[in-house]
């Protein structure tokens, strides 16, 4: 859905160049239609009808992007009560939302079970004790199921993996049983499933096999001692084709779920994030500077780590296009692609290869739709960009872009400063 059209990229049927006169940069845009197409190639390859697509809303929590999946029948799978209540607004019933992470707070809780969703993943047995006095305290019985840590490395980078023992996600395997035991037997607690999630960005089917094995072993055990397990919530990791990159076949992926699960008629939960939103965004910059030393030429562009800090953050490696494309040059330059803040750490791409480009030139950064904007700060005192959706022959501003003076007066004077 990102093409050239007369020499100029175009996000389906509309002109970027066009976005950007109205709208100035830096801006962030994303393609109504990958976002559709996306969903449905994982819907379709499901082969359990009894499945549910749960958009983990840390990827991108943006009320538009959530609304585009929500009208296609998807469930959430959140980490806050901010998340939670961003879910609702955006129409998804709460009877598709999952509630994950390590560190909910008894106000999350409460919020989360007097909204009936659908299920919390307890994440130590501490987490569960507080479930179980909040929820039998109110007169309310809250639907959990245990999120196992099977110490299995996965992911595109250690920040992101989060199924080895030393990670701070999950209750060990082992242990797992004798907590369960020990869950159906506590007062405002009904047991519903068990629950996974080993990491991010994993391009390969081996780290799946292995934790669905685990989790299988733990279902007959827990089986065998009268405890049923109605859901299993297999977490997401899928990974995308950032650069240069061979990502899962969703039709694999899809099979091994259905010959591991198939037969044991659970529902089976899947929470795609990335998957389904990386690829649909682009950050387009403008070129402010070319600076030249003795062994590196920089483009210095308007956008900053602020706006996207994935590169700095995680050392994410990303591609850039040129807004108007230029077929006839073959001459190629390599630039550092970095940003205005004040640090060594605010880069987009180094040792970009490219025709050689001028100063009030743009470039799109692709494949920023996932963990582009929810990680955004103010760093420097930047504002936050704005933010446009496109769907065929239309666009809309989803986000505005941020108001300098706006956020400076949400500082407040210590009493004693005041004249």
């Amino acid at each position: 859905m990102y093409s050239y059209k007369n020499k100029f990229l175009h996000c389906e049927s509309i002109n970027i160049k066009d976005l950007h006169k109205e709208f100035g940069s830096p801006f962030y845009c994303y393609s109504s239609s990958i976002l559709e197409d996306k969903y449905t190639k994982l819907k379709k390859a499901l082969k359990n009808d009894n499945s549910l697509i749960c958009f983990s809303l840390k990827s991108n929590s943006n009320q538009s992007i959530i609304k585009t999946f929500s009208l296609m029948g998807s469930g959430a799978d959140v980490v806050s009560i901010g998340e939670l209540k961003r879910a609702i607004k955006a129409g998804i019933p709460t009877n598709k939302i999952v509630f994950s992470g390590v560190g909910k707070t008894s106000e999350e809780i409460i919020f989360a079970i007097k909204n009936n969703i659908l299920m919390l993943n307890v994440e130590s047995i501490s987490e569960l004790n507080q479930i179980s006095s909040i929820a039998s305290s109110s007169n309310l019985i809250a639907p959990i199921a245990l999120r196992i840590n099977p110490d299995i490395k996965a992911g595109g980078n250690e920040k992101i993996s989060t199924g080895k023992k030393q990670d701070k996600f999950g209750i060990p395997v082992d242990e797992a049983i004798d907590i369960y035991t020990y869950a159906n037997n506590l007062d405002g607690i009904k047991i519903k499933g068990i629950d996974v999630h080993i990491g991010s960005q994993i391009n390969n089917l081996d780290p799946f096999k292995k934790t669905f094995n685990s989790i299988l072993n733990a279902i007959n055990i827990l089986e065998e001692k009268n405890i049923n397990i109605d859901i299993i919530d297999i977490g997401g990791g899928i990974g995308v084709n950032y650069k240069d990159e061979k990502p899962l076949n969703i039709n694999d992926y899809s099979e091994l779920i259905s010959n591991k699960f198939g037969s044991l008629n659970k529902k089976i939960i899947l929470e795609p994030g990335r998957y389904l939103t990386a690829e649909s965004g682009v950050l387009i910059t403008k070129i402010i500077y070319i600076k030249e030393n003795r062994s590196k030429k920089f483009l210095i562009v308007d956008a900053a780590m602020n706006d996207f800090i994935r590169p700095s953050l995680y050392g994410s490696i990303h591609n850039a296009i040129p807004l108007m494309e230029n077929a006839k040059s073959k001459a190629r330059e390599n630039y550092d692609i970095v940003g205005p803040v004040c640090e060594t750490g605010d880069f987009f791409i180094k040792d970009f290869s490219s025709p050689e480009l001028r100063e009030g030139d743009f470039i799109a950064i692709t494949n920023v739709g996932a963990y582009g904007s929810v990680l955004g700060s103010n760093y420097n005192s930047r504002p936050s960009i704005t933010e446009i959706i496109v769907k065929q022959d239309k666009y809309s501003v989803i986000k505005e872009k941020q108001n300098i003076d706006d956020f400076i007066n949400l500082d407040n004077l210590a009493t004693w400063q005041k004249s």
